[in-house]
């Protein structure tokens, strides 16, 4: 018995709006082999769909969906919708922050001692025990954001491919994106092939502004890149007014944690 399919009176729903959908349903005979009825929807469906009949608006076949219902009986479910065509961009953005753990304060703000006593002055330093600063985790501005681009077959060859391997986790060596060197990271990519040939690739990107001008205790002057990290020594400093030994900072040290790539390499 040949395999034949027939288009459903409750067929051609549509969705209007931004995301635009439109479904065609059918019922497919003459098999019990999922993949032969999948098949058989290739011929029996339009590759393209004019939902409003205009002939200027053609939306792609994006998906196949079939389901039995019965003995030799299946209903199939085709979908149409809108696809970003190539060399086309979409974009996203989170400022939500990260977390920091700190040992210093920006500034303190008050010192309590029970009464006819001093509280020692930290310098700023949190969480002081006798023998470590323990600090405190806290939100920092940290601004993600992900774009992607719908990229020509000709441009995402192996080289390329192998250019987004390398440059991720990788800091912006040249200003990108209107980020001051140093303060661009890139977070690395995802792609997939898309039925008409070309690309479809997310990028991901976080950003950390450099600060110049830090205080830290009696150290001034401290200037760190957003994604170069600060810390601190302490030590055993005797304060005369409050009679004890308290941890000061003596020492600030900002250390390169990210390689620096030319991040304008990925093309983008």
């Amino acid at each position: 018995m040949p395999v034949t399919v027939d288009e459903n009176f409750e067929s051609r729903t549509v969705t209007t709006g931004q995301n635009p959908a439109i479904e065609l349903r059918y019922t497919v005979r003459g098999t019990n082999n999922q993949w032969e009825a999948t098949a058989a929807m290739g011929p029996a469906s339009p590759d393209l769909y004019d939902p409003y009949g205009s002939g200027i608006i053609f939306y792609p076949r994006q998906s196949v969906t079939v389901q039995p219902i019965g003995d030799e009986l299946w209903e199939a479910i085709v979908h149409y919708g809108s696809v970003s065509p190539t060399n086309t961009s979409s974009f996203s953005f989170d400022t939500g922050g990260g977390t920091q753990h700190v040992t210093q304060s920006l500034a303190n703000v008050a010192r309590y001692a029970p009464p006819g006593g001093t509280a020692p002055d930290c310098r700023g330093a949190i969480g002081v025990t006798a023998d470590s600063v323990e600090g405190v985790d806290i939100t920092v501005p940290v601004y993600q954001f992900a774009e992607t681009h719908y990229l020509a077959e000709a441009t995402v060859t192996t080289a390329y491919k192998g250019t987004l391997f390398a440059l991720t986790g990788k800091v912006n060596s040249l200003v990108f994106k209107g980020f001051a060197i140093g303060e661009c990271l890139f977070l690395g990519a995802a792609g997939s092939k898309r039925a008409g040939g070309d690309w479809e690739i997310a990028f991901r990107f976080a950003a950390s502004p450099n600060v110049t001008g830090l205080v830290i205790g009696d150290i001034t002057g401290i200037a760190k890149k957003g994604w170069e990290y600060l810390w601190v020594r302490y030590a055993d400093v005797e304060d005369e007014a409050a009679k004890a030994l308290v941890k000061r900072p003596i020492a600030a040290y900002v250390e390169q944690i990210y390689p620096y790539g030319d991040l304008n390499q990925l093309g983008i």
